[in-house]
């Protein structure tokens, strides 16, 4: 069958900069597209790559849809480049919404999946997301109004400031959390070896619930994290190591059977992934790239189907950004 395909970019703006230790990201941009079928059939896919993580570039991705054809198939899609996974990821989320889809409910939160691929979650695991912090010492005052709003994880990013300062403000942070809240810290990859180990034999020594230390060290120190995520008694999970599936299968391949971090947005092809984790029952976190609604929900589609642990997903980023932006709206919302 072919489809009829268009494009358009948009510009979303955070209410403040996300500060990590690559710099302050200050505007989302990205692209969202529509395909057609002959019965006006109409399937929505976003594509949000993030360069500095290992994606594709915007001026990448914008590159290949404009040199497609305005009709394309299931054999094009099928067929993008492993160099392009968040293209793969936003026309395959289209072309699943091409299909018919059933609806499935898990609590009061209605999920739309695939016919095609049947989910079997556990029944006893809650949908639950956690909330980004800003860096620094607005965590602070930040945690108490989420925490209200319902969270109970928390993602704070570290990395950002010298690491005594933020060491200093990880004490006053767990002191005042809930016993019961859960924080995952950050580094993006922004720390040393020296650093990294200053940070495990702190959380190890903290008796707040620290679930884990993200990312410590760069892509390419994957054999020093590996080492220390048996040395400590915090667990260590991979995010920019496992940014894209060949990323993720040649950590596995090498041994790591800690925690992975997975954005769907940028991680590639979405069936490729799913007959990944359901082949290895890996203990994943799935986690956003601060995409619109129309990615959030391809996204969501799939850590709900693959989620086999207990852990928060990571999409509670929406306070990020002045308003939800409306999806079906071709002409305005999301387009910038």
């Amino acid at each position: 069958m072919n489809y009829q395909f268009d494009f358009r970019p948009y510009r979303r703006k955070f209410v403040r900069g996300v500060a990590t230790s690559h710099g302050v990201w200050k505007i989302r941009e990205g692209i969202i597209l529509r395909l057609t079928d002959e019965t006006n059939k109409v399937g929505w896919g976003e594509i949000a790559p993030i360069s500095w993580f290992g994606s594709e570039t915007l001026a990448q991705a914008w590159d290949f849809c404009c040199h497609l054809p305005p009709e394309i198939t299931e054999e094009t899609i099928f067929s993008i480049p492993d160099q392009l996974p968040a293209c793969q990821f936003g026309f395959e989320s289209a072309l699943w919404e091409m299909k018919e889809w059933n609806s499935w409910r898990m609590g009061d939160k209605r999920i739309l999946l695939s016919p095609h691929h049947p989910i079997t979650p556990s029944p006893h695991l809650p949908i639950t997301h956690s909330a980004l912090l800003p860096a620094g010492e607005a965590a602070l005052q930040a945690w108490e109004n989420l925490w209200q709003q319902g969270y109970s994880t928390f993602k704070w990013k570290i990395g950002v400031y010298p690491t005594p300062v933020e060491l200093k403000i990880l004490d006053l942070l767990t002191q005042s959390l809930p016993a019961s809240a859960k924080l995952r810290l950050d580094a993006n990859g922004g720390l040393n070896q020296e650093q990294a180990k200053l940070w495990l034999e702190s959380c190890d020594r903290c008796k707040a619930n620290i679930e884990f230390l993200e990312q410590p060290l760069s892509v390419d120190e994957f054999p020093v994290m590996l080492e220390l995520s048996q040395r400590y008694q915090t667990a260590i999970a991979l995010d920019e190591s496992v940014a894209t599936l060949p990323q993720l299968k040649y950590c596995f391949q090498q041994g790591w059977r800690g925690i992975f971090v997975i954005k769907p947005g940028i991680v590639g092809s979405p069936s490729r992934l799913r007959q990944f984790c359901q082949q290895h029952e890996i203990d994943a976190v799935f986690s956003s790239v601060f995409e619109t609604a129309i990615g959030r929900k391809a996204a969501l589609q799939i850590a709900v189907e693959l989620s086999r642990y207990n852990r928060a997903m990571g999409f509670g980023i929406n306070h990020y950004f002045v308003e939800e932006e409306g999806v079906g709206n071709w002409g305005d919302g999301v387009m910038g």
